[in-house]
């Protein structure tokens, strides 16, 4: 529901803001006050194409900000497609500012979108139908929607979706698997090689990880081993000096050849030589470990060579061992796939065609339900269409055949002829403004006001019609109002008098320049502006007293209704 708009700049409106109710909103007031301004405000705010005359002359911008309620899942669900969120309370907040420079700023509950997101968000809120815009009606690819809404064949379509789904699926398998013998054989001699070089290399999750830590355990065992190898020669020579092993025990030597004259250096001696075992027993350990780094060391250029495979593999198959692995298990699916086509072709074609029979079976009998439900449409809307007085009114539902779709294999049109012996023809050929409003309405009465946006616009319905017909479009639209909230721009005080909320619109002009209000009326203001409607300026007081019976029977009605 429409609760608030305000508007900034647009045309004669420099500001406003108008509050409306749920129910019947009627909009009346002098030609030229600016009733259809508040249309193209609305419009403009649900993201239709608009022109940068639509400015107030002299401002910069043009704005508009309208607050829904009670949204509908349908735009919840298209909020939460696109990542946006109602506020707390369910409300929603559309607005835009329109720029001379033709430049357009949508928001959402304050985020910024793009116009072809406001304008979807929009179509799930408000419907306007009336002299200027012909709303839905006149899009032949809603009146299929419109026609099964009515017929309530959801399992038929559902069945049909099913056994579609089905078919396409098989279809796609189908494409993917043709191609010419030139192209077929130049792709398999590329898998072929991808998949002989992948399988070659032997590759193995986390590989390059491991090598690389392998390589740096190299480089630091090489210092452990030129380490140990200098500390082994210092001990024991290295073939040019002598070790420390050597120089120890000739120490010893001498320091023995000399005891029988020099009892005291016996000791020294001892230690000497113990010295130089605990060197024997130091080199020995030492070579110990030389030799089983040595054994135990990898091929460095073994290594770098596998590091550089990988590298090289990886820029053609991907970073990682596990992506290459992937692509190889990938490369094979399609290597056999292409391999083993023509066996997989036939089993397709013959799914195919049972697929196929089945879906031309649930369309027949989706079409079934749909030209049943046509007739009765076209019926219920003739029968609303006298209601309104247009008598010699016809409303054929054609159902046609097409190619199979995802809606089946249907197309839906919406005929019109207001006058007999008139062919009908498509209903945006033939249908004036007012006509396409009431038929809409007598759409909308039929199919519910469940069908579609929750927020109806009809923009002058009485237009040519006689008194009896108003009062019989003000039934209509009180009905109507009970489920969804109704806009109405009328002329006629027998429409204005069902009027759950009437606001009123008039226009002054001060230093040369126009400018239009906008207010909703009292009770005792609105049987004054129903008498301005019947009788011009120049009313009576009997006549606004007649007015207010007028009102008290509308209000009557409504509550028989």
């Amino acid at each position: 529901m429409l609760r608030l708009l305000q508007i900034e700049n647009i045309a004669t409106i420099q500001s406003a803001e108008v509050a409306f109710g749920p129910g019947l909103n009627i909009l009346t007031g002098e030609t030229g006050a600016g009733k259809s301004i508040l249309i193209d405000a609305v419009n403009a705010v649900s993201g239709a194409k608009t022109s940068r005359e639509l400015i107030r002359t002299g401002a910069p911008y043009a704005y508009v900000s309208a607050l829904f309620s009670d949204v509908g899942d349908a735009v919840n669900a298209a909020l939460s497609e696109f990542g946006l969120t109602p506020e707390e309370d369910g409300s929603l907040l559309l607005q835009r500012r329109l720029l001379r420079d033709g430049k357009n700023v949508c928001l959402v509950n304050g985020r910024t979108v793009t116009l072809s997101m406001l304008r979807a968000l929009a179509a799930g809120l408000v419907d306007i139908h009336g002299q200027r815009d012909s709303g839905a009606l006149l899009d032949p690819d809603r009146h299929l929607e419109f026609l099964d809404a009515y017929a309530g064949d959801a399992a038929e379509r559902a069945a049909y979706a099913d056994c579609y789904g089905r078919l396409v699926a098989l279809r796609r398998e189908k494409r993917s698997l043709v191609m010419d013998e030139g192209e077929k054989a130049r792709r398999l001699d590329l898998l072929r090689f991808q998949v002989n070089e992948l399988r070659a290399a032997g590759i193995t999750p986390g590989e390059t990880q491991e090598l690389r830590r392998r390589r740096n355990v190299l480089h630091n065992s090489r210092k452990v081993i030129e380490a140990l190898s200098r500390a082994v020669g210092a001990l024991l020579g290295d073939g040019e000096a002598p070790g420390a092993e050597t120089l120890l025990g000739a120490a010893a030597g001498e320091i023995g050849s000399v005891t029988d004259v020099a009892k005291n250096l016996s000791s020294i001696g001892d230690s000497i030589e113990g010295a130089r075992e605990t060197v024997l027993e130091a080199a020995s350990v030492l070579d110990d470990a030389l030799t089983q780094l040595t054994e135990n060391e990898d091929d460095p250029d073994a290594i770098e060579a596998r590091l550089d495979q990988l590298y090289r593999l990886s820029l053609k198959y991907g970073q990682t061992e596990e992506e290459m692995l992937a692509f190889l298990q990938k490369a094979e699916e399609e290597l056999n796939t292409i391999e083993f086509a023509e066996e997989r072709l036939a089993a397709l074609e013959e799914a195919e065609r049972g697929a196929l029979a089945e879906t031309e079976a649930a369309a027949a009998a989706l079409t079934s339900v749909r030209k049943q439900a046509a007739t009765r449409l076209s019926a219920a809307i003739e029968a609303e269409l006298r209601f309104l007085d247009m008598p010699g009114a016809v409303f054929p539902v054609s159902v046609e055949p097409c190619e199979l779709g995802a809606s089946g294999a249907d197309r839906a049109a919406f005929l019109f002829s207001a006058n007999p012996g008139e062919a009908a023809r498509p209903l945006d050929k033939v249908a004036s403004g007012g006509e396409l409003s009431r038929v809409m309405l007598s759409l909308k009465n039929v199919l519910g006001a469940g069908a579609g946006a929750r927020t109806l616009v009809f923009d002058e319905i009485d237009a040519g019609v006689s008194g009896s017909a108003a009062g019989k479009i003000a039934l209509r639209l009180s009905a109507l109002s009970a489920s969804a909230q109704v806009f109405c721009i009328t002329h006629s005080a027998q429409i204005a008098a069902f009027a759950d909320t009437h606001i009123f619109l008039s226009k002054a002009v001060r230093e040369g320049k126009t400018y239009t209000a906008v207010r909703t009326l009292t009770d005792d203001e609105r049987a004054t502006e129903l008498a301005r409607i019947t009788y011009g300026a120049d009313f009576t007081a009997g006549q606004t007293a007649a007015m207010r019976e007028m009102i008290a029977h509308a209000a009557a009605q409504k509550k028989e209704s």
